[in-house]
């Protein structure tokens, strides 16, 4: 976690200066500052942060942006059970691991996401909200507050795209021998809220940067996804669908794929990559033979390649 966060936080809710910090936590006013620049901090003295802050286990970046513990504790539970709701509508055949095993990390992205679509934490907890009460059957009065809206669309939108992933590419990227985890392709599962985010409609007003936030994950994306496909043909490992799909498919056409691959319905099919690259393999093997067999047959000086006879209708008019 953020050491740089731990040290603002505590002068903000301590109300003091570093040199008061300093003393309460028992070390120098230079280690303040040198947390408060990025250094790493021990998980001891994370914990003695968080005694004096009295955070519990909530990530101090993600209480910075909501403006308090109370208000970060209610976004929390809040994002828990839209999550929770959300993973009920999943069509792909496959857990929504982001939404059921990795919550004490799914609030921390979720605000960093509507952070970069420009969206404003509001410091104080929407009192429309009753988070403790979202994941009741048929209740979905969370639906007239625009941001909880939002992240409701983004977690459905997630259960989409990660179910593709898992279907299609992540076995592709946890292949040893293809040691992708050394590549910038390591960022493709990390940041697939993201990803999820630009396949919703989004309210400009709400989040005004989403444009440029879209621009630049689906830029992102493209580069990550082309070089798992370079690397998958290089290292001759199937590919059962075109991984782009990922980036361009909408969410419905993501869960009709993934939801094929889980029933087994994709068992025989590769992708054309697949077919393409045994054609050049065969066409690389004819071009390095012939000649040398020509050769050897002493008549590759006088040997003419007739074109004309090589076209599929030439032969079809030669046939009737």
């Amino acid at each position: 976690m953020s050491s740089k966060a731990f040290v603002e936080l505590a002068l903000h809710i301590l109300q003091c200066n570093q040199k008061k910090l300093s003393g309460l936590l028992g070390v120098s006013p230079t280690q303040i500052t040198k947390w408060k620049n990025g250094e790493h901090i021990s998980l001891v003295m994370q914990n003695k942060f968080r005694e004096l802050t009295k955070i519990g286990d909530l990530d101090p970046s993600d209480v910075l942006l909501c403006g308090s513990v109370e208000n970060c504790a209610k976004w929390k539970t809040l994002t828990q059970n839209l999550a929770e709701l959300a993973q009920e509508d999943a069509e792909t055949g496959y857990y929504t691991l982001p939404l059921e095993d990795d919550l004490d990390l799914l609030l921390g992205n979720t605000l960093n996401t509507l952070t970069e679509m420009g969206v404003t934490i509001p410091k104080e907890f929407p009192k429309e909200l009753n988070e403790s009460l979202i994941n009741e059957d048929g209740d979905f009065s969370f639906r007239d507050n625009p941001l909880a809206s939002l992240i409701y669309d983004i977690y459905l939108s997630l259960n989409s795209v990660y179910g593709f992933y898992i279907a299609y590419i992540d076995h592709i990227v946890n292949d040893e021998r293809l040691d992708l985890y050394s590549s910038p392709a390591e960022n493709i599962e990390p940041c697939l809220l993201s990803l999820a985010a630009t396949k919703i409609e989004a309210d400009q007003a709400l989040a005004p940067n989403f444009t440029k936030f879209r621009h630049e994950v689906i830029s992102d994306y493209e580069k990550w996804i082309l070089i798992v496909k370079e690397t998958a043909f290089q290292g001759r490992v199937p590919l059962k669908a075109e991984l782009m799909d990922i980036v361009y498919g909408s969410p419905d056409e993501l869960d009709h794929s993934a939801e094929a691959e889980s029933l087994g319905i994709n068992t025989t099919q590769l992708h054309p990559d697949i077919y393409m690259n045994e054609l050049l393999v065969g066409m690389r093997t004819i071009h390095q033979v012939l000649p040398a067999i020509l050769k050897k047959l002493d008549i590759d000086k006088e040997f003419e390649l007739d074109i004309a006879e090589l076209s599929v209708n030439s032969r079809a008019r030669r046939n009737t």
